[in-house]
C-alpha cells in the first residue's frame, strides 16, 4: 500500500549519502517527512546501552540517514563492538537504491575500525510481513528479534477496515495511525532490555484515539526518554510540518523507571538542550485512565503542575459534563441561517465570542447566526441556559491552547429557548443543561487562567481541544469557582489581572 511507505532522511547535499529528490506532494501521499542530517545525528545520541552485537531494525529506512547516524556513533564506541548488523525495510522504490549505497558508505566505516557489518534490505511492507510473523506465534522460526530499533515512521491516518487495520488488529493492535502502528509492531520485535529510539508526532501522548495504543505501548516499554521540540517547526523545517514532534527513548520491559528524562530544545539543534529528571508517577500518573503521557517542556509548565496537583476536584465530582457542540454544519446545511429571524434559534461558532463573552449576532460574517429546525431534529440543540464553551482549536500562532466563552441568555433575544452550538466548540452544563451563573462564570475565568493553559500543554501537544483533555483537567471546587465567578465583572479582564484574580483563589497561600 502506497500510504505504508516509509520516509526517514534526506541527506544534505554534502552528506556521503547520495540525494534524494522528491516532490513535496509525493512525500505527502507516503505520509514521509524527511530527517535532516543533523536531526538524525541527534536522535543517534539517545542510545545509551553498549552494545557488543548490534541487531538494529531501520523500520521506514527511507534512504538510511538513522542508521548511519548510529554507525558513525557505534564506531566510537568504548569498548569497540565486534559486529552490527541491520534491517533496513523500505518499500520505496525511489528510496531503495540509495538506501544500499547509505549501507554500503555503513560498512566502510564498519570495516575501517575493524567492526563486522551486515544488512538486510527488506522491500516488502513492514506490516503485512510484521503482522504475518506474529500471526505464527512468538516461537516461529521466521520471527526474528533485535536488541535495537531505530526510526521514523510515516504519519499518515490508518483507515478503519483498511487492509493494514485489520492485519494489526489480528495481532491485537488498535491504533488509528502509521506511526502509533509501527511503534506497537517494533515493541513486539525487541528483545528484553532492547532500546528504542524513534521521533514521532506527539499527538499520542493524549486524546481517545491513542488510548489503547498508550496502554499497549507502556505495558510493553518502559520510556526513559523524551525530547520536546518546543517549536513546531524544529524538527522538520524544510517540510513544513506543523504538529509537534518528539524523540522518545525505551527498553522493552514492563516495569517503568522511577525517573523520566524530559529534555527541551527550543529552536533548531543549534539551541542548547534543557533537561531534567521527573518521577515516572508525574509523566504517567497512575490512577489516570487515559494513561496520558505528560511532558511539561518548561520550568513553567513544571510548576503549573505542582500547582494544580492540589486541586482535588475533577469535572465528575462538581457533578458537570463536558460535550462537543451539536451542529455539524455540512451535515445540517438546509437548517443554517445566514441571518436569524425570530423563529431561528441562536447558531454560535467561535467566531461568535470574543473577551470571554458572547459576541451575537455577526451580521455580515463568514458564519451563520441561526438554526431553523423542526421539533424533530431537536437533538440539535441545547435549553436555552448558561453555559461555557471551549474552542476546539487553535492557531499555531496563538499564545493559548484553552480559550473559553460564557454563554449568557441576558445577552440573547427574549423570545428563544433553544440554541444551536457548532462542532468547533465544547460546552460544559449539567446534565445538558444551565450551569448557575456565578460558577459558569467563575469557570471561564479559570479556564483561561495562564497557569491552566501552561499544565494542559504538559500533555497536549497540538492545537486541538478534546473533550476528555477537559475532562482530564484538575478543578477547584464548586464554592471557589463561584467566588472567582462573583469577583469577574460583566467580561474577562485582561490577562494580567484575570491571572491575579484567578491566582489569589486557587494558589497556595
Amino acid at each position: 500500500m502506497a500510504m505504508n511507505r516509509s520516509h526517514t532522511a534526506a541527506p544534505a547535499l554534502n552528506d556521503p549519502v547520495p540525494l534524494l529528490a522528491k516532490s513535496r506532494s509525493h512525500k505527502r501521499a507516503l505520509g514521509q517527512f524527511f530527517t535532516p542530517p543533523a536531526l538524525a545525528d541527534f536522535i543517534a545520541l539517545f542510545f545509551v546501552r553498549p552494545q557488543r552485537d548490534w541487531r538494529v531494525i531501520d523500520a521506514g529506512a527511507g534512504v538510511g540517514a538513522l542508521t548511519l547516524a548510529l554507525v558513525q556513533r557505534i564506531v566510537h564506541q568504548r569498548p569497540k563492538p565486534a559486529s552490527f548488523h541491520v534491517t533496513a525495510c523500505e518499500i520505496d522504490p525511489a528510496a531503495i537504491e540509495s538506501l544500499r549505497e547509505t549501507l554500503s558508505t555503513c560498512a566502510d566505516l564498519c570495516r575501517g575500525h575493524n567492526i563486522s557489518f551486515t544488512a538486510e534490505v527488506q522491500t516488502e511492507d513492514f506490516i503485512s510481513r510484521t503482522t504475518a510473523m506474529l500471526e505464527q506465534g512468538l516461537f516461529a522460526p521466521a520471527l526474528k528479534t533485535f536488541n535495537a530499533a531505530i526510526v521514523n515512521p510515516p504519519y499518515a491516518k490508518l483507515r478503519t477496515g483498511s487492509p493494514a487495520h485489520r492485519r494489526l488488529q489480528a495481532v491485537g493492535i488498535d491504533v488509528t495511525n502509521l506511526y502509533s502502528g509501527f511503534l506497537a509492531l517494533l515493541s513486539r520485535l525487541l528483545e528484553a532490555d532492547g532500546e528504542m529510539v524513534a521521533i514521532v508526532p506527539r499527538s499520542f501522548c493524549n486524546g481517545p484515539y491513542f488510548r489503547a495504543f498508550r496502554r499497549d505501548f507502556i505495558s510493553r516499554m518502559a520510556l526513559s526518554r523524551l525530547h520536546v521540540f518546543a517549536s513546531r517547526t524544529a524538527a522538520f523545517a524544510s517540510e513544513s510540518v506543523l504538529q509537534e514532534n518528539i524523540i522518545l527513548r525505551a527498553e522493552r520491559a514492563s516495569i517503568p523507571p522511577d525517573t523520566v528524562e524530559i529534555s527541551t530544545s527550543h529552536g533548531d539543534l543549534t539551541d542548547s538542550v534543557r533537561t531534567h529528571l521527573l518521577p515516572w508517577t508525574e509523566v504517567v500518573q497512575p490512577d489516570d485512565g487515559q494513561c496520558f503521557i505528560r511532558l511539561p517542556a518548561s520550568d513553567q509548565e513544571h510548576a503549573s503542575l505542582v500547582r494544580l496537583a492540589g486541586m482535588g476536584q475533577t469535572i465528575a465530582s462538581l457533578g458537570l459534563g463536558v460535550s462537543t457542540g451539536k451542529v455539524v454544519d455540512f451535515r445540517a446545511r438546509a437548517h443554517l441561517r445566514a441571518e436569524a429571524s425570530s423563529t431561528d434559534h441562536p447558531l454560535f461558532y467561535p467566531c461568535h465570542f470574543a473577551a470571554g463573552a458572547l459576541r451575537w449576532p455577526k451580521p455580515g460574517g463568514k458564519k451563520p447566526n441561526g438554526l431553523d429546525v423542526p421539533a424533530s431534529r431537536r437533538d440539535l440543540l441545547v435549553p436555552l441556559g448558561v453555559y461555557v464553551v471551549v474552542r476546539r482549536f487553535s492557531s499555531k500562532e496563538e499564545k493559548k491552547r484553552i480559550v473559553a466563552s460564557l454563554i449568557d441568555p441576558a445577552r440573547l433575544p427574549a423570545a428563544t429557548s433553544w440554541l444551536g452550538i457548532e462542532n468547533h466548540l465544547n460546552y460544559y452544563h449539567r446534565e445538558g443543561r444551565s450551569l448557575p451563573l456565578l460558577l459558569a462564570k467563575g469557570l471561564c475565568a479559570y479556564l483561561n487562567w495562564s497557569v491552566v493553559d501552561s499544565y494542559f500543554r504538559h500533555f497536549n501537544g497540538h492545537t486541538q481541544v478534546n473533550a476528555t483533555d477537559l475532562r482530564s483537567l484538575p478543578y477547584p471546587s464548586a464554592s471557589v469557582l463561584a467566588r472567582i465567578g462573583a469577583a469577574v465583572g460583566a467580561e474577562l479582564p485582561d490577562q494580567a489581572e484575570l491571572d491575579l484574580l484567578v491566582g489569589g483563589f486557587c494558589l497556595p497561600k
